[in-house]
């Protein structure tokens, strides 16, 4: 009988898992990050994951496999396409490999039994995705911190930095000691020496922080991501929540759930999510 392959690559690291028909796992690899915006090096990385998971396991019999990855736009440079492409082959694989979006993933590990919907994802970043089987078929924000990932906690912190510069607050006092300066010219100065990630790091501050500014804050965040999510125009569907902001118990993940009602549906593991469409695909059941 026909294996299932799945895979979630990403800037952190990369997982591959892999399913006999029955969908019990019978192989699983665990390697270095995956996000094929560093280039054709993402392609052997993900390979060396995926060689993990088969060991034991003749490559031929895999049915089909589902890579889900950040960057997606990535494979639009020919050499990181190409590099994929070989990969699998080097790899044995003989099988159609689908290399989707991370929120392809993400949604069908939240919402195992659903085909359509929505994923709401807030980290670093945020942006939101319009699922259907395979396919992100629209999506929202996800512009980067310059320009939009709204309710993020890069949003979220750097909100917090601009908020200490301008007003005594408990909120400002905490950002000052977490950028260990004293007064807002050097926080200015050390705001315009860090990257999103570093104003993400401020996030929790701002979540555990009882004051009306990191209240704020924290009302503010949950609002755009709502209207983030409002901007697919898909009211009645499933939304799983991924991302830091909406996994940990967060204020915001709080916010957003309320909203939300029924609708929300809390993240699962996106490797196990792409396993599923692999195995869902190679019995026909994913279109």
């Amino acid at each position: 009988m026909g294996l299932a392959l799945g895979v979630d690559a990403g800037g952190t690291g990369s997982r591959a898992l892999l399913l006999d028909h029955a969908g019990v796992q019978v192989g699983r690899g665990d390697g270095g990050p995956g996000n094929p915006m560093a280039g054709p090096v993402a392609a052997q990385t993900i390979g060396a994951t995926v060689r993990a998971a088969l060991r034991g396991h003749d490559p031929a019999r895999v049915g089909f496999a589902v890579v889900g990855i950040a960057g997606l736009s990535s494979l639009a440079n020919h050499a990181v396409r190409d590099a994929f492409a070989a990969e699998w082959r080097a790899i044995g694989l003989r099988c159609p490999v689908r290399i989707v979006g991370d929120a392809v993933t993400a949604f069908a590990a939240g919402a195992p039994d659903e085909t359509r919907g929505a994923v709401l994802i807030a980290g670093t970043g945020a942006v939101a995705a319009l699922v259907d089987g395979l396919e992100v078929r629209r999506t929202a924000d996800g512009h980067g911190w310059l320009l939009g990932d709204e309710g993020s906690g890069a949003w979220v912190g750097l909100q917090a930095v601009r908020s200490a510069v301008r007003r005594t607050s408990a909120l400002g006092t905490a950002v000052m000691e977490h950028a260990g300066t004293r007064t807002p010219d050097e926080l200015i100065a050390w705001a315009n020496r860090q990257s999103p990630r570093a104003f993400a790091r401020l996030a929790p501050l701002v979540c555990t922080t009882r004051d009306a500014e990191a209240e704020r804050i924290v009302a503010e965040a949950v609002d755009r991501l709502l209207a983030t999510v409002a901007e697919l125009d898909h009211p009645d569907g499933p939304v799983v929540l991924a991302g830091g902001l909406l996994t940990a118990d967060t204020p915001i993940r709080a916010g957003v759930r309320a909203a939300l009602g029924d609708r929300a549906r809390p993240s699962g593991d996106p490797v196990s999510g792409a396993a599923r469409l692999a195995l869902q695909r190679r019995v026909g059941v994913v279109g």
